[in-house]
């Protein structure tokens, strides 16, 4: 098979694990921190996850990382995993899966004001900036008081956090001096921000508040999901797709993710959802789709054999 057909290959798949398997991760998390602390539930995930990846690469013959790799690594499992990863699952202890979803679909807004504010980046267009404001004003939306069906202003205020830190973790790693193999460097940023997750929950009282004995087969069952579905493919081909695509293209999973998320939260966990929020589903959804789309550039050659994310 030609190289060319490879690469539409890898691009669909990749597609499917950003697209379909992230957005049934929210559920995934909600049911897992109904009992399992959330950044030690997501620290393990990542830390099972980049061990069996690493693993994998090692026994392909796949260089090992160097020293110099470390600290780019620890730079982008903070942003990526830590802080960004993090927020989510602590936030989905206080909001419902479908919310989370619709927040950090917002990610691809961020990520046109941080393009621009690098160095050398270009100003957006004025249909970016009226992106950026409908999508903000749907996230306010959400957030806006409501005595009759509130919604916690703190857990959408951590997920903005995750968008950002999101946001800026992508741009990041696309440049940063990560090991040349993809599965490597995949694997070494999901072990430096695992280890960093599992600290964090450690230093903030996590460990005393696990109860063994509440965990149920259906939390173990997310756990594993989460593991597989949201760290070795999910995660993998996103970074994946920041290497060898545009960034439209890795981001274009803000489309799709609200309505995996919305379908699995209505029909597995009874998620009900107020009229403003599908108001506000309308808004960010479709400011995203004004963004990424007008954003779209031919896809850029592939990158020479060993140069990944």
């Amino acid at each position: 098979m030609s190289a060319a057909p490879v690469q539409r290959a890898r691009l669909v798949a990749a597609l499917f694990c950003v697209w379909v398997l992230w957005g049934s991760t929210y559920y995934a998390i909600r049911v897992a921190v109904e009992v399992l602390p959330p950044f030690l539930m997501a620290g393990t995930r990542f830390l099972v996850a980049g061990l069996l990846l690493m693993s994998f690469a090692l026994f392909r013959g796949e260089a090992r990382p160097r020293r110099e790799h470390l600290v780019p690594a620890l730079i982008s499992g903070a942003l990526l995993i830590l802080f960004s990863n993090g927020l989510v699952c602590w936030a989905e202890t206080r909001v419902a899966s479908s919310i989370a979803a619709l927040v950090v679909s917002c990610v691809p807004l961020w990520m046109l004001l941080f393009d621009w504010w690098r160095p050398g980046g270009r100003r957006p267009p004025a249909f970016g900036f009226a992106g950026v404001a409908v999508g903000m004003s749907g996230v306010a939306l959400l957030a806006a008081p409501d005595p009759d069906h509130p919604l916690d202003v703190l857990g959408i205020v951590a997920l903005l956090g995750a968008t950002i830190s999101w946001s800026v973790g992508s741009l990041y790693s696309r440049q940063a001096g990560l090991p040349e193999s993809q599965m490597v460097s995949t694997a070494a940023q999901m072990l430096c921000g695992g280890a960093l997750q599992v600290a964090g929950g450690l230093a903030f009282g996590e460990g005393a508040r696990l109860e063994i004995s509440a965990v149920e087969l259906r939390h173990v069952m997310a756990w594993f999901w989460l593991v597989g579905a949201g760290s070795l493919l999910g995660f993998s081909a996103y970074l994946w797709l920041l290497k060898n695509t545009t960034p439209a293209v890795a981001t274009s999973y803000a489309f799709v993710n609200p309505l995996v998320a919305l379908t699995l939260g209505a029909w597995l966990g009874a998620e009900i959802l107020q009229p403003r929020v599908w108001i506000a589903a309308a808004l960010i959804v479709g400011a995203v789709a004004l963004v990424v789309a007008r954003k779209r550039e031919p896809p850029r050659a592939p990158p020479l054999p060993g140069r990944a994310a």
